[in-house]
């Protein structure tokens, strides 16, 4: 686990939204029934370990999903977000800057069908990507400018 326990409230989990210049890494659910979001472009990120930090969370998925590992003194941006679900934990959203260099270095894992470098821009407006870090991420975009 990366850096110290963390005692603030409870959540359920981390997505990342891990930004090279204007462009984001993204990659494409699997398609199975019984998983959320089934083949839907998604954000590195998933659920939280046992004592994890939201920022914890969401830079061991990227180590375990894209094979990078990122300090947390990276992290640019982090926002909790209340659940969606009735009853559930909020979950947090983050930014981190990568460089060409690390995103050359990506060995994408298991989960997924196959990822790739689009334009944030394009992420945020497609038709097939997880709605609500669509919304996560033009709230981002858009206080930034």
């Amino acid at each position: 686990m990366v850096g110290r326990m963390w005692e603030g409230p409870p959540f359920s989990g981390a997505k990342v939204a891990l930004l090279c210049d204007t462009r984001i890494v993204a990659y494409l659910r699997d398609d199975k029934a019984g998983i959320p979001f089934p083949a839907l472009w998604d954000l590195p990120g998933g659920g939280r370990e046992p004592g994890e930090s939201p920022v914890a969370c969401a830079l061991r998925e990227v180590e375990e999903e894209f094979g990078i590992a990122i300090a947390e003194d990276r992290v640019r941006s982090l926002r909790r977000y209340e659940s969606s679900i009735a009853g559930g934990l909020d979950t947090y959203f983050c930014v981190v800057d990568v460089a060409p260099s690390e995103v050359e270095r990506i060995r994408f894992g298991g989960e997924g069908q196959h990822w790739r470098l689009m334009e944030a821009a394009e992420f945020a407006s497609l038709a097939d990507a997880v709605p609500h870090l669509k919304d996560r991420l033009k709230h981002y975009l858009k206080a930034r400018t």
